[in-house]
This record gives C-alpha cells, structure tokens and sequence, in this order.
C-alpha cells in the first residue's frame, strides 16, 4: 500500500470517529459566553450545541456587540469540520438583555424583519439556528423592562415568523423560566411548540439572588419546603401536552451564596442576604476549609448545599451527584437532553459536562 492510499485511509478513519463521537442519544447543550480561544480548552467533542451568547438587536436585525464576538462565531462554527454533528446558534436577551423585546415585537413588520435578518445572519456564518431569551413576556423580569399582557401574543408571532423565515433548515429554540408563574402566564405553549426544536428550561435560579432566604436554587425534585423545582416544571409541561423529547433540563455551573445565615437547619430556608455566585471551577477555592463549610445532601429535593456555621454562609449548586441525578431523571422520562448555563464556568478536565456526557450518552 503505498503512502498516499494510507494517509487517505488514516484521515478516513478520523473523520468516521469524530462523527461517531458526535452521535447523541440526548442533547447536551452549553450556553457560551467566552471567546474563540478560550473554547479550545474544553470538550467540545461531548456537547451537541453551543449556543454563543448573547447577540445585541439594532434596527429590527441581529448584530454582533464588537468584532471579537464576531470572530468568536467563526472559530465556533469551524469546529463542525472536527465534529460535522455539533449545531452552532446564537442567542438574544438573557436577564437585562433584552429591553426593546416587548415593543419590538409587538409589530409584525418589525418581527419580519427580525427574522429576515437573523436567517441572513445563518448564510453569512453558516449558523445552525437561534435561541431566544426574553427574560420575560408578560410577566416582570429584569427590573424596569416593560411587559404587557399582549407579549404573550406577540411571542406566538415572533416565533411563526422565525419559523417560516427559516424553513426546516435552521434550529428555533427558546429558553423558559423554570417557575410556575412564567409556565402559566408567558407563553401560549399550545401555540408555539410545533414550530420550535426544543424549549431550553432554566430550572435554575428557582431562589434567585432576590431572595432574602435561602433555599435550593437548581433542585431536581419539591421538598416539604420548596414546590419549585426541575420536576415540578417538567411535570407541569407533560401535563399540557409537551413532547418530552423537546423539553431541555437546565443546570447551573455557578454556586449561589448567602451570608448573615443563622445556623438553624445547617442553613437551608433561613434568612439571608445574597453575596455572590461563585462558579464550579472556583469551587474548591472558595468553600475551602479554612472558610468552615460542611457539604449536606437533600435526599427529597436530591440536592447538595455547604453551610459554614463559622461564618454564616449558606450555598447551592449543581456538583457531579446532582448532574448524574438530573441525567437519569432524563434518561427516565425520556426527555430531549440537558443544557446549562454556562460553559467557561466548568472545569476544563474532570468537571460537570463529563458527568452529562457519561451518565446520558455512555461516552
């Protein structure tokens, strides 16, 4: 066999591992908000999306913030030459993201418009889709963002015309709240469901830093305490006709902690005062023994949280028995996959997308 047949039959064979590696029994999905270099440390090999966020909206079209995000977009989607199976989307909003939302796309010109330039945007950079993150309609969310009750509408409409804009050929996504208010007020779930891929459920912040008492912020299941959870939101959407495959879990790779905790109850649903995130790769810096905290386990929320009784501190977060819980959980139910915000706050080697990947796809 002579030299050039081999290096043929070698770059062959690469190609047909890289793509298996890319054959997913569920979607693992990373929001990303980091740049073109810093991707390059992480596995990219075991997601299946990389969702770049977020995107800024000027006169009815999607543009980037700076040229650095827009080369961050392109070494992104070169990395399908590696991994022909990873799907590579955008995003708009997220929390304080998105004033205009609400009078923006009250206007169906305005909404054509939108789509129109966003699917240019696809050809462009050979995109594979969108995901939108109005944080909220209908209801309050970033502090002074307007909201009406016609949002609810309105995001119907934004999504149908998304949808015909953009055919069968581009992925439409939007990320939920993960709390009952937003499940029964926002959306007209009934309505927009048939055109979306799939919903990115942000089963996370469910005790957001507003709180002035602690609790789980990303818990898999209700306790006596708590009735807002991963469970109770996927419960909830099957119950109104959801298709499981199209509904995303969503985890945090960020702590959320409070001080001035009194040491009652190891700190859970005590009051307090939010101090500041702290992310998973950070863990081991921050809740250090020196700082006193002890780790505890909520078998019914199947939830982990630290508490220092020295210093009144009080955190919750996802660590790898949580992930492994929420995995099987989708595994069980037969649900779409998992996302988490977001992917420059795991470990590079040995952190939570490992877990993902191993307990959903064997891998």
């Amino acid at each position: 066999m002579n030299l050039k047949k081999c290096v043929s039959i070698i770059m062959f064979t690469t190609f047909v591992i890289n793509a298996q590696a890319q054959k997913y029994n569920h979607h693992i999905i990373a929001y990303y908000t980091g740049d073109a270099e810093m991707i390059k440390a992480y596995p990219v090999g075991k997601l299946s999306h990389i969702i770049l966020s977020f995107l800024n909206i000027s006169h009815d079209s999607l543009t980037f913030k700076n040229e650095k995000q827009e080369n961050t977009l392109k070494s992104l989607v070169s990395l399908k030459n590696q991994y022909p199976d990873l799907k590579i989307m955008v995003s708009i909003g997220g929390w304080g993201g998105c004033p205009q939302c609400s009078d923006l796309f009250s206007v169906e010109e305005h909404r054509n418009m939108f789509a129109k330039t966003t699917v240019e945007l696809f050809k462009k950079y050979n995109a594979d889709g969108i995901d939108l993150d109005w944080e909220y309609p209908t209801i309050a969310g970033y502090e002074g963002h307007k909201y009406v009750p016609e949002d609810k509408n309105n995001f119907t409409e934004l999504i149908k015309a998304l949808r015909k804009e953009m055919g069968d050929r581009y992925i439409l996504s939007f990320a939920a709240g993960g709390f009952t208010r937003f499940l029964e007020e926002s959306v007209d779930w009934t309505s927009i469901m048939p055109h979306l891929d799939f919903v990115n459920l942000m089963t996370y912040d469910l005790t957001s830093g507003a709180s002035k008492t602690t609790g789980h912020h990303t818990p898999l299941a209700n306790n006596d305490t708590q009735k807002q959870s991963a469970d109770n939101c996927i419960t909830w959407l099957l119950n109104h006709g959801v298709p499981p495959n199209k509904l995303i879990m969503g985890a945090a790779f960020y702590a959320r902690v409070w001080e001035k905790v009194s040491n009652i109850n190891n700190g859970l649903y005590q009051q307090g005062k939010f101090k500041q995130g702290v992310n998973y790769k950070n863990h081991s810096d921050f809740f250090s023994d020196s700082l006193g905290f002890n780790s505890y386990w909520d078998k019914n929320a199947k939830a982990p949280y630290k508490y220092s009784p020295s210093k009144g501190l009080f955190a919750t977060y996802d660590d790898p028995k949580s992930i492994k819980a929420k995995s099987k959980y989708i595994r069980r139910k037969k649900l779409g996959g998992i996302m988490f915000w977001q992917l420059t706050q795991d470990k590079p080697t040995g952190g939570l997308i490992d877990v993902m990947s191993k307990t959903l796809n064997n891998k």
